[in-house]
């Protein structure tokens, strides 16, 4: 599918040389409340590569889909303020478009797969009139011609018998079935980025691998780069080709998929591993991480993990480590990411 728009003219040669599609550089987001301001993204930073699929893995309020809605450009403010930091598109930043600019971007390059579909869907529009109305509004389309893409689409993302079921309303599917109306239009208008934001949540394991070999399918046909937000590492194993980790609002490591299950040089990720249920560890016991994610509001001094870590030393209840490579490719905020490496 042929796209034309204004950012054709303006690519960063480096972004064409190196397949970087999406570069987000010390990201930062906070929201200001009645309460205090909670710094939601701090200095977060990735790149996602053509037909690559970068994971953000953390626990619940670590900030994983805060950055995604930052790149989106769909941050409600106020309360939400992006204050620092670039997102670069292709070469261009998205933070410096104008809104009509951004807007040609979102949801035709750039789309994202939000976490709630029966939320996320129109209860009062059928599905086929969702997904067709993208190539009214997008691509000047009929009304005739954009329900028979729908139709296509539907075909595409495996909903049976989706001619009939095209005039259907999104409480008359599964929840497996709205998920895959929710990839239907995300990937409508052939994006080059595609975020899917926890696409897997509340579904059955067979659902799950269900939808991510549909992703990956679609990735590898049309070789979009793929952001997949999650907390579940089980499915990050995968699909990804590498992982950042979030903690706090902070990423705290990233790494090669392979290198972070091999050997993980961060505390917090160690802990995560910990969780995971295993078919090597059968009869065994899981090991959660203690205690609770930080409040946002009341971030703790030094590393923001310390309270939590088994490795605790005085210096990290002082000084807030930062994000630096250890070995190529891999970073890691903790002061003692040297002696993880070692070990």
């Amino acid at each position: 599918m042929t796209k034309v728009t204004p950012l054709d003219t303006a690519v960063d040669p480096r972004s064409a040389d190196t397949g970087v599609l999406l570069d987000v550089k010390d990201l930062e987001v906070e929201f200001r409340m009645r309460s205090g301001t909670v710094k939601a993204a701090n200095r977060v930073s990735y790149q996602v590569d053509k037909g690559e699929t970068l994971a953000i893995v953390g626990e619940s309020g670590s900030g994983k889909t805060v950055s995604a809605q930052a790149i989106m450009g769909i941050i409600d403010s106020p309360p939400g303020f992006v204050t620092g930091g670039e997102i670069l598109f292709r070469g261009k930043d998205l933070l410096k478009m104008e809104e009509k600019e951004r807007r040609q971007i979102r949801g035709d390059r750039i789309s994202m797969i939000f976490q709630d579909a029966l939320t996320a869907l129109n209860p009062v529009f059928t599905v086929g009139w969702q997904i067709s109305e993208m190539f009214q509004k997008h691509r000047g389309m009929s009304k005739s011609e954009g329900y028979k893409r729908a139709v296509e689409l539907m075909n595409l993302v495996k909903i049976p018998s989706a001619a009939e079921r095209v005039n259907a309303y999104p409480h008359e599917f599964s929840g497996g079935m709205r998920q895959r109306v929710m990839i239907a239009m995300a990937i409508a208008l052939d994006p080059d980025v595609l975020i899917a934001d926890e696409p897997t949540t509340a579904l059955d394991v067979t659902v799950q691998a269900q939808i991510m070999g549909l992703l990956a399918d679609l990735q590898q046909q049309t070789g979009m780069g793929l952001i997949l937000i999650t907390h579940d590492l089980g499915v990050v194993a995968e699909v990804a080709d590498k992982v950042s980790v979030m903690y706090a609002a902070e990423i705290v490591e990233t790494a090669d998929i392979r290198e972070l299950y091999r050997h993980p040089y961060h505390p917090y990720t160690e802990g995560l591993m910990r969780s995971l249920v295993r078919p090597d560890h059968k009869g065994g016991r899981l090991s959660p991480i203690k205690g609770s994610p930080p409040d946002l509001l009341h971030i703790p001094s030094g590393c923001p993990f310390h309270p939590r870590c088994d490795y605790v030393q005085d210096v990290c209840r002082t000084d807030d480590p930062p994000l630096r490579e250890i070995l190529e490719g891999r970073t890691s905020a903790c002061h003692f990411a040297e002696v993880f490496s070692d070990d």
